[in-house]
C-alpha cells in the first residue's frame, strides 16, 4: 500500500509540481488549496490514510503556521514538512518550535524533496517502534497496536477486550509464530493491571530440574548451588501478569504446583517453611491440543479446565490472508527506518503471489521474509528477485523473475527482458476483435469528454486484456516502464487476472 502526503498550497502550480515529485516516487496525493481544507480532509475519512503533510506557509485566511498548531495539537505524529517562498531564520524556528519535521525554500530540487519526505517517514517509523518498546517494557500495549483488520482478528480482539475487563484466567491457543504474546500483551495492557508487571515465561525451554526453582522461587541452601534466596516468576509478577508459554510443556510435578497456585494464589519457594501469598493474574498459551493431551493422560485434567477457562483461539495466518498486505507495509517501514533503506512496497504481482502462500511459520515467518526482502532489494519495489526462497511459487504463478527493473524509467522499456512464458503477441485478428469488443469510450452520455483518469484505467484494463495479463508487453504498449504500470494499477485498484 502506497503512502499518502497532504499537499497543501493555495498556489495550483505548486500542488501540481509537487503532486507529480511525490507520484514518481511511488507515493500517492492528496491536496489542498488552504489550511482549512485541510484540517478538513484529516477530519474526514481521508485523514487516517495520510502518512504526511507538505504544508506552504504563506496561504490566505488560516495561515500555513497556525495549521501547522492545529495538526500537532491533534495529531502529533504526523510529519509535517514545511515549505515557503520567503526562509527567513525567524521563521524557521518558529517552525520547527511548532513541531515540523522539516523545512525548505521553493523551489526545491525533487531530490531534495524526495530525501525529505523519505527521513521525516523514517524517523516517524523508528519513533512509532521506540514508543512500542516502551509501552511493551511498561506492559501498556493494546489492542491498537496489533497489525491488521480482517474479520479473524477482530474477532479475537473483541474475545481479549471482553476478557481484559476481568482477572478470569485466559488460555491462548494457536499455531507458532500468531501473535499469542502480543494477544497476552494487548489483553494485560487493556486491563487494570496495565503497566503493571507482565512477567513472560517459556514453559518448554526451562530445564526439568529447575522449573520450580524459576517458577517459584528457592531459599538460601535449599539445594545444592542454591547460594542465595530467589525470587520465583509468579513473585516478580505479583501485582500483574504472568504469561506461561507453552503451558503444555510442564511436566506433571510443576501441573500439581500450578494448579495449587491458581485454587489458593499462593506459591511454595523450595525450602521455604511456608507458602508466599501472589496476586497474579494468569495467561497462558499453547499450541497443543491440550484436551487431547488430557485424553491421552499427558496434562491433568483439572488443571487444563483451570487454565481454560476463558479461551481465545488466534487463527493461522493463512486464514487471515487480509492481514498479509497490512503486515508486509508495517515490516517494510519497520526496517526501512532500522537498516537505512528506502523501500516503498511491493510490486502488485509479487504481493499476490505472497498472499497465496500457505506461511507455515505465520507472521514470525513472513516478518523475516520481509526482512530478508528489504535487505536485497535493489528498487523501491520489492520484487520476484527479492525473494529467492520462494522462486518456485513466482515462476509457477509466471511472474517475471529476471533482473531488477529499473524504477520508473520509462525511457528503458525497451530494455526489460520479454516475459518467460511463450509469444505474448496475438495474430492481428485477435488483437482487432479484441478491440472492437472492448471499446475505450471518449465521450459519456450526455456527449461530454470523460476525464483522462476514467480512460487511463479503462485503457490499461484493455492493454491488460489484450495482451493476456503479461505485464511487460503491457508497459511496452502503454508506453510506459513496469513500476509506472503497477503504480497506476494501485491508484486505480485494478486486479490482474492472469489467463490460462
Amino acid at each position: 500500500m502506497a503512502l499518502k502526503i497532504l499537499i497543501v498550497d493555495d498556489d495550483p502550480t505548486q500542488r501540481r509540481l509537487m503532486q507529480a515529485v511525490c507520484e514518481k516516487a511511488g507515493y500517492q496525493t492528496v491536496q489542498a488549496d488552504s489550511g482549512e481544507a485541510a484540517l478538513a480532509i484529516l477530519q474526514g475519512e481521508q485523514g487516517g490514510d495520510v502518512s504526511l503533510i507538505m504544508l506552504d506557509l504563506r496561504m490566505p485566511g488560516l495561515g500555513g503556521m497556525e495549521t501547522l498548531r492545529r495538526v500537532k495539537s491533534t495529531q502529533d505524529d504526523l510529519p509535517v514538512i514545511v515549505l515557503t517562498a520567503q526562509g527567513g531564520i525567524d521563521t524557521v524556528v518558529e517552525a520547527m518550535q511548532s513541531g515540523a519535521s522539516d523545512f525548505f525554500v521553493k523551489p526545491a530540487s525533487p531530490e531534495r524533496v524526495i530525501v525529505s519526505i523519505n527521513n521525516a517517514l523514517n524517523m516517524t517509523t523508528l519513533k512509532g517502534e521506540v514508543s512500542r518498546l516502551k509501552r511493551k517494557r511498561d506492559g501498556a500495549m493494546g489492542f491498537a497496536d496489533l497489525v491488521g483488520a480482517s474479520s479473524a482478528l477482530r474477532n479475537v480482539v473483541r474475545l481479549g477486550e471482553r476478557a481484559a475487563s476481568s482477572t478470569i484466567p485466559i488460555l491462548i491457543t494457536g499455531e507458532s509464530g500468531v501473535g499469542k504474546e502480543m494477544i497476552a500483551r494487548a489483553i494485560q495492557g487493556s486491563s487494570d493491571r496495565a503497566r503493571k508487571p507482565f512477567v513472560t515465561v517459556n514453559c518448554g525451554a526451562i530445564p526439568e530440574n529447575l522449573v520450580e526453582s524459576i517458577l517459584f522461587g528457592h531459599e538460601k541452601g535449599s539445594f545444592t548451588g542454591a547460594t542465595g534466596k530467589h525470587l520465583g516468576k509468579f513473585h516478580e509478577a505479583d501485582g500483574g501478569t504472568i504469561f506461561l508459554d507453552e503451558v503444555g510443556e510442564l511436566p506433571p510435578d510443576m501441573q500439581v504446583k500450578l494448579l495449587r497456585v491458581l485454587q489458593e494464589s499462593e506459591v511454595d519457594p523450595v525450602g521455604a517453611k511456608r507458602p508466599v501469598k501472589v496476586d497474579v493474574r494468569i495467561i497462558s498459551a499453547t499450541n497443543r491440543d491440550l484436551a487431547a493431551e488430557v485424553e491421552r493422560g499427558g496434562f491433568r485434567e483439572d488443571l487444563y479446565y483451570r487454565l481454560n477457562v476463558f479461551p481465545v483461539h488466534v487463527p493461522p495466518l493463512r486464514d487471515r490472508m487480509d492481514d498479509i498486505p497490512a503486515l508486509i507495509d508495517h515490516f517494510i517501514r519497520r526496517y526501512n527506518a532500522e537498516e537505512k533503506r528506502n523501500v516503498r512496497g511491493v510490486q502488485h504481482e509479487v504481493l499476490e503471489v505472497l498472499m497465496r502462500q500457505p506461511w507455515p511459520g505465520n507472521i514470525r515467518q513472513l516478518e523475516n521474509t520481509i526482512f530478508r526482502a528489504v535487505v536485497l532489494a535493489e528498487g523501491a519495489y520489492l520484487t520476484a528477485r527479492d525473494f529467492p526462497l520462494l522462486t518456485a511459487e513466482f515462476e509457477a504463478a509466471g511472474v517475471d523473475y529476471g533482473p531488477p527493473l529499473i524504477d520508473d524509467d520509462d525511457d528503458a522499456i525497451d530494455r526489460f527482458p520479454a516475459d518467460p512464458i511463450g509469444d505474448l503477441s496475438r495474430p492481428a485478428g485477435a488483437l482487432r476483435a479484441a478491440v472492437d469488443h472492448c471499446d475505450v469510450e471518449v465521450f459519456d452520455d450526455e456527449g461530454h469528454l470523460r476525464s483522462l483518469q476514467d480512460i487511463e484505467r479503462d485503457l490499461i484494463e484493455l492493454a491488460i486484456e489484450t495482451y493476456n495479463g503479461q505485464m511487460t508487453e503491457v508497459a511496452r504498449r502503454l508506453g510506459m516502464g513496469r513500476s509506472t504500470l503497477y503504480r497506476k494499477l494501485r491508484d486505480h485498484d485494478i486486479e490482474v487476472k492472469r489467463a490460462s
